[in-house]
């Protein structure tokens, strides 16, 4: 993520300009986990903007595999702790806040390294724990996933943040969605036993700057096709429904749990329900918004159907209405994110 692209500007400006509670970060030591990811880049970008804009005196510390996926301007300003977060992590440094993004993301990883992708959510939970624990953390964040409440049951459309689906805990597509759970449980373990103050955010899909276009999630393949102006070609009926929340809306909502939530509420979900669309709507959604390239869409349905490491859930939206209590509202529509998206991806030369 290139931090001084307009696109990027404009929305970390219009995250710090929402209501949120920012003088609590105000001098403190902050622990944030998968900083070069899509989430953890914006979030770390919002931090250094406040340091840098209304001199917040804050000492980020940013976790990270590979910190040179990180833009000079991002990383000579904070502390780098370079090491994957499953492994302990080592440190004298006592935080008062943890957020903790570090996440496979990509169907392809968690179908071919199924161990690996529920060993980061689990283990990354428990060391980044343990590290929000021993500092005595004012706030401890973790993020988790629409995943983790399945397929829906008969009749049930929405899902709030405490009515659950099915996860099959022996199809080792779970690791995902279970390493999640487990994560959740975790942190709800420590809140009950050490007081800890836990906040973890339940997102649904999420799109914008950022965005890997290659990592076989149906909306990277589609942004792919878009800005290589080809034609979108589904592999499937496209029915199943997702909820799409661009990127700028779901880290100001981050912010509005960590800070603005009580100390008394721990899960929440992030998901902007007027952007619930099938597969099949997304892609449509795409090529209407750049008529000018007269792009189409067909289907080609194999007969058999090769398992891409994608969710098998088709149905179930997400609930925000918890969190639009807070006063979280998402401002970009799926329309705006398709374009900010594309704008950003063609402009900064990712095809």
């Amino acid at each position: 993520m290139n931090p001084e692209n307009k696109i990027i500007r404009d929305d970390v400006a219009s995250i710090l300009a929402e209501p949120i509670n920012w003088e609590k970060l105000r001098g403190g030591a902050i622990l944030l986990t998968g900083a070069s990811g899509m989430l953890g880049s914006y979030i770390l970008d919002t931090l250094i903007t406040l340091n840098e804009d209304r001199d917040y005196g804050m000492t980020v510390y940013g976790l990270m595999r590979n910190p040179d996926k990180l833009p000079d301007r991002m990383r000579s300003r904070i502390h780098v702790i370079r090491q994957s977060v499953v492994d302990p992590i080592d440190t004298n440094v006592r935080f008062d806040y943890v957020l903790h993004t570090a996440s496979p993301a990509s169907p392809k990883i968690m179908r071919n390294d199924p161990v690996g992708t529920i060993a980061a959510n689990a283990l990354g939970a428990w060391n980044t724990l343990k590290v929000a624990a021993e500092s005595c953390a004012k706030g401890f964040l973790f993020i988790s996933s629409r995943e983790i409440y399945g397929q829906p049951y008969e009749g049930q459309e929405f899902f709030r943040e405490n009515t659950y689906g099915l996860v099959d805990p022996l199809d080792p597509r779970s690791c995902y969605p279970e390493g999640k759970k487990a994560a959740e449980t975790m942190a709800a373990c420590y809140h009950a036993q050490y007081g800890l103050n836990v906040k973890l955010a339940r997102l649904a899909h999420t799109l914008g700057p950022g965005m890997s276009v290659d990592d076989g999630r149906v909306q990277a393949d589609f942004f792919r096709d878009l800005i290589n102006r080809r034609n979108i070609v589904l592999k499937s009926d496209g029915t199943s429904v997702r909820t799409y929340t661009y990127v700028r809306d779901a880290v100001s909502a981050i912010f509005y749990i960590l800070l603005n939530s009580p100390d008394d509420e721990m899960v929440y979900n992030i998901s902007s329900e007027d952007a619930t669309v099938s597969i099949r709507q997304l892609a449509e959604a795409m090529v209407d918004a750049y008529p000018e390239r007269k792009l189409s869409l067909s289907f080609d349905i194999p007969e058999t159907v090769e398992n891409g490491g994608t969710a098998p859930f088709t149905l179930g939206i997400l609930s925000s209405e918890k969190l639009k209590r807070l006063g979280w509202t998402p401002k970009c529509s799926l329309h705006d994110g398709i374009v900010r998206t594309v704008t950003y991806l063609e402009s900064e030369g990712v095809f």
